[in-house]
Order: C-alpha cells, then sequence, then structure tokens
C-alpha cells in the first residue's frame, strides 16, 4: 500500500473509531469505602492505619441494584428460551449499569399475561401466533400497539412423536395426544396447528415426562407433541422402542399466515430418523418481545438501554459456547403480522446512517488524494472498503 493509500486509510479508521473514551466502570460505586490515614512522615513510630467507614444508605444501595435490573419471562426450564436468556444475562451483565434475570414461566403464552401484567417482567418470549389469538379469544384491546418485538429468536419446530402403530397423522384423530401442561408452547400452538389442518383429537395435558413413561408401555396416548427448537433433548437422549417415530405435518394454505414450513432431519434424531432421510414439519417463530412504553416513562428508558446493549454485544452472542440457534438470528428481520419496537427500529435507523455516512466520508477523502483522477479514486476507495470487511472486531 503506497503513502497516498495509507494517507486514506488513517483518516478512515478515525472518522469510524473517532477519539477513546472511558467508559463506565463494570461494577458501579463499592458499597463500603475504607481510606487510610498515614502516619506522620517523621514519626518515630510507625503507628497502624485507621479505617474510616463510610456505609452507604440502604435506601440508597436498593435503587442502585434495582435501576437497570431486566427481568425476562423465558418459559420452563427444559426449553430452550431459557437458555438463550440465561445467556444474554452472562453477555450483556454490566454490574449495576445492566443486569438481567431469566424468570422461568409456565411457557410462551403464559408469559404475554407475564408481559401484561405481571410485576417486574420487562421483556418476554412469546410464540409469534399468540397476539392474534389473545386479541380475537380473549379480547385483549390494542395487543398489537401494547406489545412489540425486539427480535425474532429462532424457529420452534412442532414434533409429534407417536407410538408405532400410528404412522400418519390421520391416524391420531379420535385418539388421545398429549401437548405438556397449560400455558407451553405444545399446549397453545400444538392443538391450534392440528385443528387447522382438520385432525381431531383427543386432547390432554399433563406433563410430558409421565406421558411418555405411559405412552412406552401401553396406548393410553397415541402421541406427545413438542413445540420447541430442535432438537428436543427428551427425544434424543431416551431411547425409544422400535417402531416409534416422528410424523410428517404437511404445510399448506391453512398456515401461511404465521408459521413456516420446516423439516426434521436424522442428524437432529438418529434413533428416530433413518440415516438419509427426514421429515416435514412445521414451525412458529419464537419471539423476544417488550411492552411499548411511552417514551419518557422509566421502564422503556431501560428497556431501550437493554437494546443498546444487546446490540453492541450481539456478535459475542453468535459465537461458541453459546447456543446455536444465535447464528441464525438477524436483528433486523422483520416478523409478519408484529410491530417492531422503537428503541429497536431507532438503532437500526442509526446503523444505516453511520453507515452511509462513513462511505460518503471516504469517498470524499479519496477523491482529495487523487484529483482529476477517477480510476485512482475508485481503486482508494474499494481498497478500503476490502480492508474492512475483512477486519475483525474489536471485543
Amino acid at each position: 500500500m503506497h503513502i497516498r493509500s495509507i494517507a486514506v486509510l488513517v483518516f478512515a479508521l478515525l472518522l469510524i473509531h473517532g477519539p477513546a473514551s472511558a467508559g463506565p466502570l463494570a461494577n458501579g460505586d463499592p458499597i463500603v469505602v475504607a481510606q487510610a490515614t498515614a502516619p506522620a512522615a517523621r514519626a518515630k513510630k510507625k503507628k497502624p492505619a485507621r479505617a474510616q467507614i463510610q456505609s452507604v444508605p440502604e435506601s440508597t444501595l436498593r435503587d442502585k441494584i434495582n435501576a437497570w435490573v431486566v427481568g425476562i419471562a423465558a418459559g420452563k426450564l427444559e426449553g430452550a428460551p431459557i437458555r438463550l436468556v440465561e445467556e444474554m444475562s452472562r453477555v450483556l451483565d454490566d454490574g449495576d449499569e445492566m443486569q438481567i434475570l431469566p424468570i422461568i414461566t409456565r411457557g410462551p403464552s403464559y408469559n404475554v399475561h407475564a408481559l401484561l401484567y405481571l410485576r417486574g417482567i420487562d421483556l418476554a418470549v412469546i410464540n409469534g401466533d399468540v397476539l392474534d389469538f389473545f386479541g380475537k379469544q380473549q379480547n385483549i384491546a390494542r395487543i398489537n400497539q401494547r406489545i412489540h418485538y425486539i427480535t425474532q429468536l429462532f424457529n420452534s419446530e412442532l414434533h409429534i412423536l407417536a407410538r408405532p402403530e400410528i404412522t400418519s397423522l390421520q391416524d391420531l384423530v379420535g385418539k388421545p395426544v398429549n401437548f405438556n401442561t397449560k400455558g407451553t408452547s405444545a399446549a397453545f400452538t400444538g392443538p391450534i396447528i392440528l385443528d387447522r389442518l382438520g385432525i381431531k383429537v383427543k386432547k390432554t395435558f399433563i406433563p410430558h415426562p409421565v406421558a411418555m413413561q405411559q405412552m412406552k408401555k401401553s396406548d393410553k396416548f397415541a402421541a406427545v407433541v413438542f413445540v420447541t427448537a430442535k432438537p428436543v433433548r427428551p427425544l434424543v437422549k431416551k431411547k425409544w422402542p422400535e417402531g416409534f417415530r416422528l410424523l410428517s405435518v404437511p404445510f399448506n394454505d391453512k398456515l401461511t399466515d404465521f408459521y413456516l414450513p420446516a423439516i426434521l432431519e436424522a442428524k437432529d434424531y438418529p434413533d428416530l430418523i433413518p440415516a438419509g432421510q427426514s421429515v416435514q414439519t412445521i414451525a412458529v417463530p419464537t419471539v423476544l418481545a417488550a411492552f411499548n412504553w411511552s417514551a419518557g416513562h422509566s421502564r422503556n428508558r431501560k428497556v431501550t438501554r437493554f437494546v443498546d446493549y444487546l446490540f453492541k454485544r450481539f456478535d459475542r452472542l453468535q459465537k461458541e459456547p453459546f447456543h446455536p440457534k444465535w447464528r441464525s438470528v438477524n436483528l433486523a428481520a422483520e416478523i409478519p403480522g408484529w410491530n417492531r419496537l422503537p428503541a429497536v427500529q431507532a438503532m437500526l435507523d442509526k446503523r444505516r446512517s453511520t453507515a452511509a455516512v462513513d462511505k460518503a466520508a471516504i469517498r470524499a477523502q479519496a477523491v482529495r488524494a487523487a484529483p482529476g483522477n477517477p480510476t485512482e479514486q475508485e481503486r482508494l476507495f474499494q481498497e478500503f472498503l476490502q480492508w474492512y470487511s475483512q477486519r475483525k472486531p474489536k471485543r
């Protein structure tokens, strides 16, 4: 790279990074401060230093700890959402400046009520089909204006584990099928999908571990339904009797409003799907949502700070050892039927604007570096863009 290229590059770096600035302390101020009082310089005998203890009032400590705590309703302990929320709590943690509390709840459908009514809940993991149901079936007014999305986390696939005598969805008609406990994704989304497909079953809602044990021994249950991110741990870890299978679920025009086509592969469930084969199924988007507080509300400031931390540290979540689902998350992706949280939209707009300004500034410098030579100007501009795309971002 010749001198002119180096000059353009240095100027570009200054434009992007700007002067260094000190950030807030990660752990906030100490609760107790000890200051040592040194003995007189010419004293013959050294006296031990005295500690002057300054206590922080308990009310001040309480306010400080609670100022930037974000409670996230995640769902059941065995589900994928609780793991992703826990990983966010580790990556986004910044002492008193940002603390995330993952909260185990009854499941994604219950999390709608948690987000609307439960104290201490700022965000929630819910399924993409719940707003339509709660708005129409439970008459929750303006639910699309009150609950907005931050990002889609992943797709939750429909899994139907069936006994050997059940070979298709039609074989389930009139038979007992378990959908896990009320409030879970399976208990909410599973019946909706089967009803839309015209598969009328005898619905039961007991804990899956109980139903699966009984299903192994007898035909008390023809199938159990999971709706969560693959692979589902109980379907992988447990050895299933010969003939147990995952049923194929067709995707058609009855499901296009909130659902997506998906597949389950042998690598996901080697004990249930033969090598080289796959099973067609349905997926529902799983969404990280927030209540849409007014701009001046203290809870809005808290959620906005969370969004800022998420954008700044998101690349860390997409690396090992964190859940592989993070690598498919796109913060700019849109979710049909949902409104994006204004704080997220503002962050996306800011990023686009900054990128445009940076490119414009670099091109202007290239013009100044090679006046009257469009070919050289373009070469300098592209040279920087190539370098920038290959550089490793700072951590």
